[in-house]
């Protein structure tokens, strides 16, 4: 047994105190005087020892009430530990309050257990000590050492939160405050429900700090998530069936019966249907729906699922073009066909310009950039065009029969494709095409039917070596190849474009495809969500208001829903509720980029907006979905291979978790005894000197 205040035994001499109150009061005699003593003698002697002998408990009670007392204030235990540390204390708490700590342990969500615990580990230490309560949301006022009195305040502001981390950068971030006190002794506190894809406790390393992990643990391991969802087709068209795709995954280990999905798309919500989603697996289902008008569209995907309920839903948003711009770069004069193809087509507008008066600024107005049979290629024009691919656009190529080999191997090179041979005047037939590419992927109902492919009559000799071929000759040489460049992309073509020279142009079923699939291909796939708490960057086309002013603003909105009994169903019409931001923003060209960083903290969407009401770009936030693997790791795992000052404190004493803390740091605490004893020697005597009549 040890003593925490071992100088409180010095308290022990007041012993003394009642053994000469014994020895001077209890002595005393006092006399009495009867007629005849003879009868009284025998009663004397009897009333004399039974009075000696209560004087003597009476006195022994009060020595070990006082002992007791000396020794509660001493504070005895009994160590479990090889030393115990003495002297103020720092200790941090990181309590987890990421979305799985909304699972339900037996009887309350597992945030509100624990904030309980770090409640009791506050009360477990003295009001000298200094203390940090931290959270995933990293807040810089939590980066200090405060009062009892300020961590309590600040465990009960704790809620739960989109941000998840893992546990040795919490550890870190720990191991930084504790380091800024003079306390000596630094003691870490992780409550936390372990996640398998965050418990990378082993990877810190600090022997200096002493590390208790408190798990928490829910009744059942099991949950469905929206996992991601994207569009078949980068570019949505009006009037046309979108099919979007969606990921659900099923993270418990039974089978998931009849997931019912819906979708909010324009205002109104529809049953998509349900599914069947296999345990700890996942499950793509397709959805569609028309496009009605342009513009920027919001839409949200559901299913119902509960407790854990943050990744039931998947907002995302898209934009609808009025139309799309091709540019045609003719080196003589317009290709009829070329115009022809795009004149029915009212949702292509097809503009044409001569090679010797290009405005290179306005070619970032244009999705597809078509080289008509030019004879060169300046410098200029061949980095305007891979600044162009580089930022989303593509660019077709059909070389002029008599073309400069040395400016089109230079424009070649700026995207890294192989050299262009001399012009070869033999015929030669088209016999495969690329189904598999976007440009011909869904053309043809029917891949294996004989369609009537293009033939030339002469050819360039391409050297495609990592170009993706999309028709092929015969021979095994390209006709029509594909080189990737950012995110747009090259097409070059080994014949001119002249009828007599390429029949593709009369090829109806080949041609008008073709041109309109990558001139849809040219329009960059914007993202349609992002990710609450990852570095996202969103662009935006930039504009100058009116008043010059040139601060973006992101305004966000929690749910269409909440609107939808204004009965406006437009995308700028103003929704009620809503919260505005200005984010980091950066000017380059003609695109603004955009950091929002931690200002996000909301799933839904976010509207840019320069001046007024009138929205920009609209771009929409989801939760991280790292938290919905509801995998923990269990106590056995945890306490494997953990270091020398690291434990695991189990959940085993719920009813009074500070006093398994206390334990802990001191060991068996017996201070509480010696109060209880004192107090029962304290009524022994007040009943021996009450009841005991002599």
């Amino acid at each position: 047994m040890q003593f925490v205040f071992p100088a409180f035994l010095a308290a022990l001499a007041v012993l003394a105190i009642p053994v000469i109150i014994h020895l001077f009061y209890f002595r005393r005699f006092k006399r009495v005087y009867f007629t005849n003593v003879r009868f009284l003698k025998e009663v004397k002697e009897e009333t004399s020892n039974r009075q000696k002998l209560r004087n003597l408990l009476v006195l022994l009670m009060r020595c070990l009430a006082i002992a007791a007392m000396v020794l509660a204030f001493a504070q005895p235990f009994i160590p479990l530990s090889t030393g115990v540390k003495k002297g103020e204390k720092a200790i941090s708490i990181y309590v987890d309050n990421s979305f799985s700590m909304g699972a339900l342990s037996k009887n309350a969500p597992l945030l509100e257990l624990a904030r309980q615990r770090a409640r009791d580990i506050v009360g477990a230490f003295g009001v000298e000590d200094r203390f940090q309560v931290l959270t995933n949301d990293f807040e810089g006022r939590d980066q200090r050492l405060v009062s009892k009195e300020d961590a309590l305040d600040r465990i009960e502001e704790i809620r739960i939160g989109p941000a998840s981390r893992n546990l040795s950068k919490v550890l870190i971030r720990q191991q930084q405050c504790l380091n800024t006190g003079k306390q000596e002794n630094k003691i870490a506190f992780v409550v936390s429900d372990f996640q398998q894809n965050i418990a990378d406790v082993a990877a810190f390393k600090d022997s200096l700090i002493e590390v208790n992990l408190v798990p928490m643990r829910a009744v059942q391991e099991q949950n469905i998530s929206i996992d991601s969802a994207w569009f078949e087709n980068p570019v949505q068209i009006l009037n046309q069936t979108a099919n979007l795709l969606v990921k659900v995954s099923n993270r418990s280990d039974e089978v998931a019966e009849e997931v019912r999905l819906s979708l909010r798309h324009d205002g109104q919500t529809k049953p998509v249907g349900s599914m069947q989603v296999p345990s700890r697996g996942s499950r793509i289902d397709t959805v569609r729906f028309n496009i009605l008008r342009t513009g920027w569209h919001e839409a949200k995907l559901s299913v119902t699922d509960y407790p854990v309920q943050f990744d039931d839903d998947y907002f995302l948003s898209f934009y609808v073009a009025e139309r799309i711009n091709v540019l045609s770069i003719d080196g003589t004069q317009p290709n009829k066909y070329l115009n022809n193809a795009f004149l029915g087509a009212g949702y292509f507008k097809l503009d044409n310009a001569d090679a010797r008066a290009l405005d290179y600024s306005r070619f970032g107005n244009y999705q597809l950039i078509v080289l008509n049979e030019l004879q060169n290629i300046s410098s200029g024009l061949a980095n305007e065009l891979e600044q162009f691919a580089q930022n989303g656009g593509n660019v077709l190529v059909f070389p002029g029969q008599a073309a400069d080999l040395n400016s089109y191997n230079a424009f070649l090179q700026n995207f890294d494709a192989g050299n262009l041979g001399a012009f070869e005047p033999s015929p030669r037939q088209t016999s495969q095409i690329n189904t598999d590419e976007f440009v011909f992927n869904d053309v043809f109902l029917n891949r294996s039917a004989n369609l009537r492919l293009p033939a030339t009559q002469g050819n360039y000799k391409i050297a495609a070596s990592r170009g993706e071929y999309i028709l092929t000759y015969r021979d095994g040489s390209a006709m029509l190849v594909k080189y990737p460049k950012g995110e747009g992309a090259l097409y070059f073509c080994a014949a001119p474009l002249s009828e007599q020279v390429n029949d593709m142009v009369r090829n109806a079923e080949i041609f008008v495809p073709m041109l309109f699939k990558m001139a849809i291909a040219g329009t960059k796939g914007r993202q349609v969500a992002y990710t609450i708490g990852k570095d996202e960057v969103l662009e935006a086309r930039h504009q100058i208001s009116a008043s010059g002013e040139t601060i973006y603003k992101l305004r966000w909105i929690a749910d269409r829903a909440k609107s939808a009994g204004t009965g406006d169903a437009s995308p700028s019409a103003p929704v009620q509720g809503t919260e505005e931001f200005i984010p980091e923003q950066r000017i380059l060209g003609s695109k603004v980029l955009l950091t929002p960083g931690t200002q996000v903290r909301d799933a839904g969407w976010y509207r840019l907006l320069l001046q007024g009401d009138s929205t920009l770009a609209e771009y929409a936030f989801n939760f991280d979905r790292k938290e919905s693997d509801l995998a923990y790791t269990t106590d056995e795992v945890l306490s494997d291979g953990l270091p020398k000052n690291m434990k695991v404190l189990t959940e085993s004493a719920e009813a009074n978790f500070g006093q398994v803390v206390d334990e802990q740091e001191r060991g068996i605490v017996l201070w509480r005894w010696c109060v209880v004893f004192a107090l029962l020697f304290l009524a022994l005597e007040v009943l021996f000197l009450r009841l005991w009549k002599v």
